[in-house]
C-alpha cells in the first residue's frame, strides 16, 4: 500500500498541474574532487564543474560513475532547502538557487524546500553561536517573503533565460512544517531516532566546532541534523528524490540524509555541495560588514543590486560570470578578452550586473536599475522624469519624502523651507544664494524664483531638491 502511494505520488510529481505556470561527467580539477568517464563527458556535471558550481559529492564515488548515469537515465528529481531565518534570500543563498535552475533547464525536477519547521530548530553549520530564537508568526511572514522570491526567480528565469528547445522540468515550493505538524515527539523519535548514531552524529564537524566554543551547543541544535535527514527521506518517498544540493557547511546533514534513507530504505540516495562565494576580500559574499545584499525589493532595490556587481574587483568578475550567469562559456571568454582589450569600458562588469539583476527582478527591475543609474551618475534629467515614486524613493532611500501642496507664487526658498532642508532666517537664505541647493541636478542659487514646471518639476510631479554633497529631499507635487 505504502509503495503504491509512493509511486502515484511520484506519478502526481512528475505530471501533475503542481509546478510553476509557464510564465513564472565530470573531469577533475584542482577545483574539485568530480571525474568523469567518456560516456558522460559532456553530461550537467560537467558543465556545473567547469563553472564552479559544483565543490564536493556523497558519497565520494557517485560523481565517478553512479550520479552521471542516474541523470543521463532520465529525469531526476533534486531539492535544496532554504531555512526562513529572515524574510527574504540574499546573494549568498543565489549560487543554491542557480544551480536548481541548471538542474531544471537539463530537464530535471526541482524542489525549494522552506524549513518552517527547521527555522524554529536552528541550523548550527557555520554559526558560532545559537540564533536567536524566532517566534511562529516571524517564520511565518519570513517564509511567506522566501516563498515570493523564490517564485519570482523562477519564473524570470523561464521568461529571460530558458532554452526553448530543452524540456523544462517542473518546480515547486514545499514547506516542511507541512509533514512535520501531525507528528508528535515520541511517536517521531522512536520511530526515527534508532536509526541516528551519537558517536556519527558528535563526529560531524559542525558539532566538534560548536561543542569546543565557550557557549556549547544546545539540544535543540544537536537535533538539526536528524531533521534534515528526515526531510530527504520524506521527499524520497514521497517526491521520488535522490539528489541534495546544499552549500560545503552543509555536506555533514548531506552525509546524515545519505546514511539515514540508506538504512530505512536501502535506496541509493546523493549529496552535491556548492562552494561558499567569498569576495577577494574573503568576506562572504553580500554579507560584507553584515550589510546583506537581498534578493526582495523592499531590502535592497533592483538599482543597489546592479550596483553590488558592477563595484566587484577586476579579478572577481570572471569567475561571477560563470557562477550567477547563464552565459555559454565561449561567450565568457570573449567578453573578457573584449574587457582586457578596453578595460575602461568595464563591459564584462556591466554584462555580470545586467544579466543578475534580470534574473532577480525581472526586465522592468533591470530598466529600474539603469534609470536609478542614469539619475544619479549622469545627472540626467530625463532619467529623472521616467523614474515613478518608488524608484526614486529607493535610490535616495534615506532622503525624506513629502507631498506638498503646490501654491501659485512657490519658490526656491519657500520649497527648502517647507522641507526643514534648510536653516529659518537669513542663514538658509545665504545657503541658497551662495549655490547650496541644488534642484534636478541644477544650481539653484536664486531664493526668489518661482518654481518653474520642466525645470524645478517634473514631468511626473517630482522634485529632487539636495543642499550640500549628500543631503536628498524627494517632493511630490500636489495640483490644488
Amino acid at each position: 500500500m505504502a509503495a503504491s502511494m509512493a509511486r502515484t505520488c511520484r506519478y502526481v510529481w512528475r505530471h501533475g498541474p503542481c509546478i510553476l505556470p509557464r510564465l513564472m561527467s565530470l573531469c577533475l580539477s584542482p577545483r574539485s574532487k568530480f571525474h568523469c568517464s567518456s560516456s558522460v563527458y559532456n553530461g550537467l556535471l560537467l558543465s556545473l564543474n567547469k563553472r564552479g558550481i559544483l565543490k564536493e559529492s556523497f558519497p565520494d564515488n557517485a560523481a565517478q560513475d553512479q550520479l552521471p548515469r542516474l541523470l543521463q537515465a532520465g529525469a531526476q528529481t533534486v531539492y535544496c532547502g532554504f531555512d526562513p531565518t529572515a524574510d527574504s534570500l540574499h546573494v549568498g543563498n543565489l549560487l543554491a538557487i542557480i544551480g536548481l535552475l541548471h538542474f531544471r533547464n537539463a530537464g530535471h525536477n526541482v524542489l525549494a524546500v522552506l524549513g518552517g519547521a527547521t527555522a524554529q530548530i536552528g541550523d548550527p553549520s557555520g554559526k558560532t553561536s545559537e540564533r536567536e530564537p524566532l517566534s511562529l508568526d516571524a517564520v511565518e511572514a519570513n517564509t511567506r517573503g522566501i516563498r515570493e522570491s523564490l517564485q519570482r526567480i523562477f519564473a524570470n528565469h523561464e521568461l529571460h533565460f530558458y532554452d526553448s528547445s530543452k524540456q523544462l522540468g517542473t518546480f515547486a515550493v514545499l514547506n516542511n512544517l507541512s509533514w512535520y505538524k501531525d507528528w508528535s515527539v515520541v511517536g517521531f523519535l522512536s520511530e526515527n531516532g534508532k536509526h541516528f548514531r551519537m558517536g556519527t552524529m558528535l563526529s560531524r564537524h559542525s558539532v566538534q566546532s560548536r561543542l569546543k566554543s565557550a557557549d556549547g551547543m544546545s539540544l535543540t541544535e544537536f537535533t538539526y541534523q536528524v531533521f534534515q535527514a528526515y526531510d530527504f527521506h520524506h521527499l524520497n518517498q514521497v517526491y521520488g528524490c535522490r539528489i541534495q544540493l546544499g552549500g560545503t557547511d552543509q555536506l555533514g546533514n548531506l552525509m546524515s540524509g545519505h546514511d539515514f534513507i540508506h538504512k530505512v530504505s536501502g535506496e541509493e540516495v546523493y549529496g552535491l555541495t556548492i562552494p561558499l562565494v567569498t569576495s577577494s576580500a574573503g568576506d562572504k559574499l553580500g554579507k560584507t560588514a553584515g550589510n546583506a545584499v537581498w534578493l526582495n525589493r523592499d531590502k535592497t532595490s533592483p538599482f543597489e543590486l546592479y550596483q553590488f556587481f558592477l563595484r566587484q574587483p577586476d579579478v572577481s568578475v570572471e569567475r561571477y560570470l560563470k557562477l550567477f550567469t547563464f552565459l555559454p562559456l565561449a561567450e565568457i571568454e570573449r567578453l573578457m578578452e573584449q574587457q582586457r582589450v578596453d578595460p575602461g569600458k568595464r563591459l564584462a562588469h556591466k554584462r555580470l550586473a545586467a544579466e543578475v539583476t534580470k534574473l532577480v527582478h525581472g526586465k522592468d527591475g533591470l530598466e529600474s536599475a539603469k534609470r536609478c543609474t542614469k539619475a544619479l551618475y549622469n545627472s540626467s534629467v530625463e532619467a529623472l522624469e521616467e523614474m515613478s515614486d518608488e524608484e526614486l524613493q529607493e535610490l535616495f532611500r534615506e532622503a525624506p519624502f513629502h507631498e506638498l501642496l503646490l501654491e501659485p507664487g512657490t519658490t526656491v526658498i519657500d520649497a527648502c523651507r517647507r522641507v526643514n532642508a534648510i536653516p529659518d532666517g537669513p542663514k538658509g537664505y545665504r545657503m541658497v544664494s551662495e549655490g547650496a541647493v541644488w534642484i534636478n541636478h541644477q544650481r539653484a542659487d536664486k531664493p526668489e524664483q518661482i518654481l518653474i514646471p520642466k525645470l524645478h518639476i517634473l514631468s511626473n510631479g517630482l522634485t529632487l531638491l539636495r543642499v550640500g554633497k549628500k543631503n536628498f529631499y524627494i517632493i511630490k507635487w500636489l495640483s490644488l
